[in-house]
């Protein structure tokens, strides 16, 4: 099974840019992603809907923000949409199929680097998204959790990192959250599993130095939950085209739907 995550920061531009030509090559099962930025009624061009899979939107209530999809080939069990608070579901930030044996989400996690008050909205959405993922462990079924959560967990996950640990995305609470995830809850970093290598990013800052150079982080992630640690098999961030400021996560699972 192979899972592409990817944010589009918008995702009328990245399909100008060729995402869905590419993605239609790429005989993925499922591909999830963010920051639409568009509705679903937006988006009934033939170009949005390629042939062979099925399209699930969850948008968010302002125009032009946010928004998350899954496009996969194969019919979900349920579509499960939002996560039960504001933050999450005001804003089209977590989208979910459930297949026989596991579950697929698109999500978001937002950013803190516009203000304080940013920040702390983040903190709180995390607190409450880390209820969620304790609920999961609970259930009989296995989980993959797929798309930005704004975070380079370590300093191999981003460049520069010395001088950014006073930065949303690197600061030692956001940090000791995703620890606690990958640690004490035993979460997988399906990328890590599989490689180890530094300067290993999915996000480069808006200017052609860095992605020219390299210089970004590793802000997209899929995570499973423990039992599927020896089903990943194969890893890769796509970067030979650019649809966006993030790159497209390719992750091949050996599970079957």
């Amino acid at each position: 099974m192979r899972v592409i995550s990817f944010n589009t920061e918008g995702i009328e531009q990245a399909a100008d840019k060729g995402f869905f030509d590419w993605m239609v090559k790429q005989d993925a099962d499922v591909v999830c992603l963010q920051s639409l930025r568009a509705k679903e009624y937006q988006l009934d061009a033939d170009r949005y809907h390629p042939e062979g899979y099925h399209a699930y939107f969850f948008d968010a209530f302002e125009d032009g923000f946010s928004g998350v999809a899954i496009y996969t080939r194969h019919v979900p069990k349920a579509i499960m949409t939002g996560l039960g608070f504001e933050q999450c579901d005001f804003n089209g930030r977590f989208i979910q199929a459930d297949f026989d044996k596991f579950s697929i989400s698109s999500l978001t996690i937002p950013s803190g680097l516009k203000s304080d008050q940013d920040q702390a909205a983040k903190m709180e959405y995390l607190d409450l998204f880390m209820g969620h993922l304790k609920k999961t462990l609970r259930k009989r079924r296995d989980f993959i959790f797929t798309g930005t959560f704004n975070i380079a967990h370590k300093p191999v996950d981003l460049s520069n990192w010395y001088v950014n640990q006073r930065v949303s995305g690197f600061l030692a609470e956001e940090r000791i959250w995703i620890e606690e995830m990958f640690g004490d809850l035993g979460f997988v970093d399906a990328f890590r599993q599989v490689n180890k290598a530094d300067r290993q990013y999915t996000w480069w800052p808006d200017y052609n130095r860095a992605w020219k150079l390299n210089e970004g982080a590793r802000l997209d992630y899929q995570i499973t939950t423990p039992n599927l640690r020896k089903t990943i098999k194969d890893v890769s961030i796509y970067k030979d085209q650019r649809f966006s400021d993030h790159a497209p996560l390719i992750i091949d699972y050996d599970l079957d739907f």
